[in-house]
């Protein structure tokens, strides 16, 4: 599983989040506390936002602590917003389109999870994307397919039902071609102006999501795990919530995908047929 950390708020140094405090993500890179793989070495990326509408975007695949350009980077940039990303790659290999966040116009997006028998999904999934969106994808990942559904299911204009519906949709796809439906799903995404998260798993166990105040003014920071040993400064986000980080600061909602009767009918058969 790959760690990721997200910040919206007054303009801060990228180093503040990604390099400098002693659990920072370069140090989650080679020793996270709550990842399956405490290594997440196969690539990293930054999207932030400045004076422009589209974000900036920096991706490779060398290991986060081993990349001195990335260093000189998050010493140098001061952004109001932006998204950091370690890899431990479940989906595709090793490459920088791979990388996330990915970025499609003013929007960016990363992801910490993975969906069950993607590879028996890939196709199906991918066939539904509009020809603008298909052409826009460049790597191999279930996450940038979960990016570019999203924009097929409204996300422009709806940003969490957009994926509320995209899980949805990929949940009872597996059901209807006889597949356990298995969705984790953590994962931050921006127009520029809101930050939004979410955690959500088809099970009972989603990838680890926390809050905590960061900078000054309302300034809020997301993460895979907390950048310090402050444990009472950081707010674990439950399973199947989401979070809006805007100019009138955080808000926290149930995010559900409303599949939950469906998929207890359909895994009785299931069971039935392959008992």
């Amino acid at each position: 599983m790959c760690r990721w950390a997200a910040y919206r708020g007054e303009a801060l140094f990228i180093e503040d989040v990604v390099s400098s405090p002693a659990h920072s993500l370069v140090a989650q890179s080679h020793s996270a506390n709550e990842a399956r793989t405490a290594t997440n070495g196969d690539g990293f990326g930054i999207a932030w936002y400045g004076d422009r509408e589209t974000p900036g975007l920096y991706r490779d695949i060398l290991p986060a602590w081993s990349d001195c350009n990335l260093k000189s980077i998050a010493n140098q940039i001061r952004s109001p917003l932006f998204l950091a990303h370690v890899r431990a790659a479940t989906s595709g290999g090793t490459r920088r389109d791979n990388c996330h966040p990915f970025v499609h116009g003013r929007w960016s997006f990363m992801h910490n999870g993975q969906i069950e028998n993607f590879e028996q999904l890939r196709r199906p999934l991918e066939s539904m994307l509009p020809d603008q969106f298909y052409l826009a994808r460049q790597g191999t990942t279930d996450s940038e397919l979960i990016f570019l559904l999203a924009f097929h299911f409204g996300l422009e204009s709806a940003p969490l039902f957009a994926f509320r519906e995209t899980i949805s949709f990929i949940e009872r796809l597996a059901i209807h071609l006889g597949l356990k439906p298995d969705v984790r799903f953590t994962s931050a995404f921006s127009d520029g102006n809101k930050l939004y998260a979410v955690r959500y798993a088809t099970g009972d166990i989603a990838p680890t999501l926390y809050a905590a105040p960061m900078g000054v003014n309302g300034g809020y920071c997301l993460v895979s795990e907390p950048l310090d040993d402050n444990r009472q400064s950081w707010m674990q986000i439950p399973n199947r919530s989401a979070v809006v980080l805007g100019p009138d600061g955080l808000e926290v909602s149930m995010f559900d995908t409303g599949t939950a009767d469906a998929m207890d009918g359909a895994l009785a058969l299931l069971a039935a047929a392959h008992p």
